[in-house]
């Protein structure tokens, strides 16, 4: 009896009596409801190289799609094109780790235009939606579908928000042969781990400039769209392909009474530290402290001192004194201000006049300040993680970071805003502003 795989919500159900000797050689389980054998959707390419290699019949009805016609008219940089090759020679599967502004969505768009398949890119935000919908308009002359920003049409092209692409995933899952995801990092999230689990799609590629995962969660996504098939890391591709670029670290002391208030504040934490079993080495100890602050009135006491602490060396007077000498040292450059907290950037807008971008400012007017940015309306402006990743920053030169977490991935991201290659060739410069002789200095040593 011939054996025929389809896709169903989410899953790959085969029909038919397979020999239990073949069963064995399959990625399937026995569903007892429809009394078939069924594969998680994004099994089925596992699934068809295993019926291939034990010779079965069978027929093939997963995928609804159709062949396009796409060109590109893309000149690969040969790092670009080794990446390409890599990942092809991976069975179109597989992870590409990039700097930011090395060109990744260009090595996707030369792989969709080497499939010529039905394709879904996935993005975290509204702005690299509307970013992937502009290029792929741009470049392939096909309509462009887009889910999600307030919209839902789907086209043999699409661009969906991961959030919109799970809940269309039982609908759309045989729609697409290949799958983009862009800071392919957040699927290793719990709750977007399904957007990958629910498309049968057997072409994956992963784009992101950060793999690694401090919860070590990018084991999964290497199981759900490969492994790390190619990496460069900033320095491999700076002076050549990216800017050449200089990091200046900055230290400024606290006032008496910064100095005052952080030792007290840092002194309550550790005490409690100290008495707790706890180290704070590890996320599920800060996870801990965290339960126990909602029954322990000591351990609440020691989780708010150590946030007055950290905002205290974070948002410090010296450090609005730095960023103005750093200001008065580069009239003539485009400058990224980063900062962790919302009130610094407030304060800073209204010290410096600096546009603001917080993740209270609504797409509109994020989007009206970038444009402004980029055509040389504005020259500064200051951000709170907002512009950290998934937003189309314009080129700038010179990136301040007044205050972050001791995130690699972070101090990556924002690194890269300033790495694009410079048309007068200068060098990019990031200046990291640290409170001397607090817990930042180690914060800062941990992102490097």
């Amino acid at each position: 009896m011939t054996l025929v795989a389809r896709f169903e919500d989410g899953t790959i159900r085969l029909d038919g009596d397979p020999d239990p000797a073949l069963v064995e050689a399959l990625p399937v389980e026995f569903d007892d409801r429809s009394r078939t054998y069924r594969a998680p959707a994004h099994r089925y390419a596992a699934l068809r190289r295993a019926l291939d290699d034990a010779g079965a019949t069978y027929e093939d009805r997963v995928l609804d799609s159709s062949t396009l016609d796409l060109t590109t008219t893309y000149d690969l940089r040969d790092y670009q094109r080794e990446a390409l090759d890599a990942w092809t020679a991976n069975d179109r599967r597989g992870v590409l780790e990039l700097p930011t502004g090395s060109g990744k969505t260009v090595v996707a768009v030369a792989a969709m235009a080497a499939l010529s398949t039905p394709t879904l890119v996935v993005v975290p935000t509204v702005d690299l939606l509307t970013q992937w919908r502009r290029e792929l308009a741009t470049e392939f002359d096909v309509p462009v579908g887009q889910l999600g920003g307030g919209e839902q049409t789907v086209a043999d092209l699409t661009v969906s928000t991961y959030d919109s692409a799970y809940l269309r995933a039982g609908e759309l899952g045989d729609r697409f042969g290949f799958l983009v995801f862009d800071e392919a990092h957040h699927l290793g999230g719990e709750g977007y781990r399904d957007v990958a689990r629910l498309f049968a799609a057997p072409a994956r590629l992963g784009l992101t400039a950060t793999f690694e995962r401090p919860d070590g969660a990018h084991t999964v996504v290497a199981d759900l769209i490969g492994p790390v098939v190619y990496d460069r890391s900033v320095d491999e591709l700076a002076g050549e392909h990216l800017a050449d670029y200089e990091l200046r670290r900055v230290e400024v002391t606290l006032t008496p009474d910064e100095r005052e208030a952080y030792e007290a504040a840092q002194g309550t934490f550790v005490d409690y530290l100290k008495t707790s079993g706890l180290t704070l080495s590890s996320g599920s100890d800060y996870q801990e402290l965290v339960k126990r602050s909602g029954s322990d009135p000591r351990a609440r006491e020691a989780l708010l001192a150590k946030g007055e602490a950290r905002s205290i060396m974070m948002n410090s007077d010296a450090k609005v004194a730095a960023l103005s000498r750093i200001l008065d040292r580069h009239p003539d450059d485009r400058i990224i201000v980063f900062t962790a907290h919302t009130d610094l950037v407030y304060r800073l807008a209204d010290r410096f006049l600096l546009p603001p971008i917080t993740a209270e400012t609504g797409a509109t007017e994020r989007r009206s300040i970038l444009d402004r940015f980029r055509e040389g309306t504005y020259s500064r402006v200051v951000a709170a993680n907002v512009l950290d990743e998934g937003v189309d920053v314009p080129d700038a030169s010179v990136a301040v970071v007044l205050s972050g977490s001791g995130s690699e991935r972070e101090f990556t991201q924002r690194l890269g805003r300033v790495l694009r290659p410079k048309r007068d060739g200068r060098t990019a410069i990031c200046y990291e502003v640290v409170s001397a002789e607090t817990a930042e200095e180690r914060v800062a040593e941990r992102r490097r």
